[in-house]
């Protein structure tokens, strides 16, 4: 019952995670934190955190990651499938209509109009690891690492795995080495 349950949970996520990898995400946080309850918010989020932080695309790293954490490698291996499948299945069926449909205005339409959806999706998680996050080390601490985050990310253009890393070696030094 488990793998078929991590099948769908990974499998419903990305078919539909129209658009890439951010869309997916707030589905699969939905169906691993709230359907399944294999993880809390922060759990999720401190494993984001660490699957953004590596290369490769993020869906299968959270896959991987949850489907081992549940059920151990063949769940991994469950978890990957349900991932990679409905992609590769897509590509396989959709490829021979690419050149009829590339530059219709439908698609271009689906594509614009999915994108208010993924903004408000990755809104409303980002919400809620912003509430779990001053729950867990205050306001002072999270807004000192928001505005930080901010500004490493959008004035000096730093790598998104750096500044993950330098907010771990700030959270190591500040927030868990005085207490």
């Amino acid at each position: 019952m488990i793998y078929l349950q991590l099948f769908w949970a990974f499998f419903i996520s990305n078919i539909l995670g129209y658009g890439g990898g951010p869309p997916s995400i707030p589905l699969i946080q939905n169906e691993v934190v709230n359907t399944y309850k294999w993880m809390t918010v922060q759990e999720f989020g401190e494993v984001l955190a660490v699957g953004n932080a590596l290369p490769s695309p993020i869906a299968t790293k959270l896959a991987g990651y949850i489907g081992y954490q549940v059920a151990g490698v063949p769940g991994a291996a469950v978890a990957l499938f349900a991932t990679v499948a409905p992609t590769a299945i897509a590509m396989i069926l959709l490829l021979q209509f690419i050149h009829v449909f590339r530059k219709a205005p439908q698609v271009k339409a689906m594509t614009q109009a999915v994108r208010p959806i993924v903004t408000v999706l990755l809104g409303t998680m980002t919400y809620q690891f912003l509430l779990g996050a001053v729950e867990g080390i205050g306001w002072m601490q999270t807004a000192i690492l928001t505005v930080a985050s901010f500004l490493l990310l959008e004035k000096w253009k730093l790598h998104p795995a750096l500044v993950i890393v330098i907010a771990m070696a700030y959270g190591y030094f500040f927030i868990v080495m005085p207490a």
